[in-house]
């Protein structure tokens, strides 16, 4: 999300129809269709300083302080890739592109989770936008300075920009870089039907107490 984007935000397949019918594709949608997903939310300047392999990646050079890592769908099955084609329409992968800037990582989401979402990539994609177009975000996560931050206090700042949204459907995680703990990536959890519901506990949070949430470049 460029900086624009990330102030109206304040506001991790293509199903071939074969001889067998329309019938079997509604059954294969149904039954792979998730329980809910995970939306992994990304701190960019946070990310870039930790890892020097993404420096000039677009979301670093072009100064994004969120992106969109994934949204994942949460499922009993083992194996989710699909081969089926994650090319979008121009128009929509202009818009995708805002919160997730890089095509190549978006074509390897979709190949590694695509299996698992019951819809076909142009559905899947606008599902991410949704989701991100709705989450408020605290200006505290998409300013300019650098600041320190409790854990429970971010919780509650997302609690009640976001109606529906409690502290249990939240995760924060975070990385340590020459003593100073940084929040890199933030998770919400999503129903299937794309209300907010309380995190599963394979979700959790490994930020203790307080943490710094990196200020834009």
């Amino acid at each position: 999300m460029r900086k624009g984007f990330q102030q109206k935000m304040i506001k991790r397949s293509m199903l071939i129809i074969s001889a067998l019918g329309s019938c079997f594709v509604t059954s294969y949608l149904y039954a792979n269709k998730p329980v809910g997903y995970v939306l992994d939310i990304q701190m960019t300047p946070a990310i870039c300083l930790l890892d020097t392999s993404k420096v000039k990646k677009r979301k670093c050079m072009e100064g994004y302080t969120l992106n969109i890592e994934g949204l994942y769908p949460e499922t009993t099955s083992k194996n989710c890739s699909t081969d089926t084609s994650a090319t979008l329409q121009p128009l929509q992968a202009k818009v995708v592109a805002r919160v997730m800037p890089d095509e190549a990582a978006r074509r390897q989401l979709w190949a590694a989770v695509g299996g698992c979402t019951g819809t076909n990539a142009s559905r899947y994609f606008r599902t991410v936008i949704n989701y991100a177009e709705r989450l408020k975000i605290p200006s505290v996560m998409t300013g300019q300075e650098t600041k320190q931050i409790h854990t429970i206090s971010l919780q509650t700042m997302f609690v009640r920009l976001n109606k529906g949204l409690s502290a249990n459907s939240i995760r924060f995680q975070c990385m340590k870089h020459r003593n100073t703990t940084y929040l890199t990536s933030l998770n919400v959890c999503y129903a299937s039907d794309g209300q907010y519901k309380a995190c599963s506990n394979k979700v959790v949070s490994n930020c203790i107490g307080t943490f710094t949430i990196k200020g834009s470049y």
